[in-house]
């Protein structure tokens, strides 16, 4: 059955038909440029490619409530950073503390417990925590144009995984809800586990240490361990995820890099070159010399949300 319009939350133009005219060529039975459906891999970023990430990554939130829940067990915190900060509400303190005091904050936060344990916390949290300016659950503080991309890739026989910094288990039990995507094509970073029987029970522990942080010049390595296939498109935000683009888009045939520039002040945030969360700088100057797609978030989507 013929779609009338599978994107209709993208305004006409040249963005809209560049994804368009992608699909078409990829999945037209004797076109040049087919492709098999079980090659028909796309990759896409989390934080602020397909919900929002400022003022902080949205695991960053959930990490800081943890620490305050955390604390009464941890007065040693009152004098260390970075939960000093934390604590303190000194977010610029927090920043000062780099990535070195986030990964410090996940690691943290996120062990001493069994997975199934991390799982419910996690899904119970993401369930009510609203975004400190919007007031909206930040399940709700998805966009969009990218809900409908993602399924309009699924509608024509896509493999749509989700590829992030973020944290593996963190993103899991809720992806499938709100992206459609399953739990079993989520990518992304990950602590240290041990396999345990503790009072008779098999579990998997979760301990204080990083095993694999899934950006930068990670991502590629995360898709081939995880997904053992090159994308064929790829869409991100942000430099941290120039490498997945860059490795996508540099295969044989017809590829897609994509990335989605937030620069509507009114409604949503601008921000890219000098970001703390989301740095857009390489990607602005390099992806159209790729051959890349910049959307404009500004001018290519007619909403944001799917409230609005």
């Amino acid at each position: 059955m013929a779609q009338s319009d599978p994107l209709p939350s993208w305004n006409d133009g040249a963005t809209k038909q560049a994804i368009v005219d992608f699909v078409t060529a990829t999945t037209t039975d004797g076109s040049a440029d087919y492709v098999a459906p079980a090659d028909r891999i796309a990759t896409f970023d989390n934080d602020g490619t397909l919900w929002s990430e400022q003022p902080m990554y949205v695991q960053l939130a959930f990490a800081l409530d943890r620490v305050k829940q955390m604390a009464p067990d941890h007065p040693e915190w009152k004098d260390t950073e970075p939960f000093k900060s934390v604590l303190a509400n000194d977010i610029k303190g927090l920043a000062a503390a780099g990535e070195k005091g986030v990964v410090e904050l996940v690691a943290v936060t996120h062990a001493g417990m069994t997975s199934d344990e991390f799982t419910k916390i996690a899904s119970d949290w993401i369930a009510t925590a609203k975004h400190p300016k919007t007031g909206k659950l930040y399940t709700d503080m998805v966009y969009q144009p990218m809900l409908e991309l993602v399924d309009y890739l699924h509608d024509n026989d896509f493999k749509v995984f989700i590829v992030s910094g973020g944290g593996i288990e963190f993103m899991r039990p809720w992806t499938e809800k709100v992206y459609g995507i399953p739990s079993e094509r989520v990518v992304g970073s990950s602590i240290k586990t041990e396999y345990k029987v503790i009072d008779g029970k098999p579990v998997i522990e979760r301990q204080a240490a990083i095993d694999f942080i899934d950006d930068k010049e990670g991502k590629p390595v995360g898709i081939l361990s995880h997904i053992g296939k090159r994308p064929i498109a790829a869409f991100g935000n942000s430099d941290g995820d120039f490498a997945m683009l860059q490795w996508a888009t540099s295969g044989d045939g017809k590829r897609f890099g994509l990335l989605v520039h937030h620069d509507d002040a009114d409604r949503e945030v601008a921000y890219d070159r000098k970001s703390v969360f989301g740095k857009l700088d390489k990607g602005l100057d390099d992806g159209p010399k790729l051959g890349w797609t910049i959307v404009s978030m500004k001018n290519d989507w007619k909403q944001i949300y799917p409230d609005d």
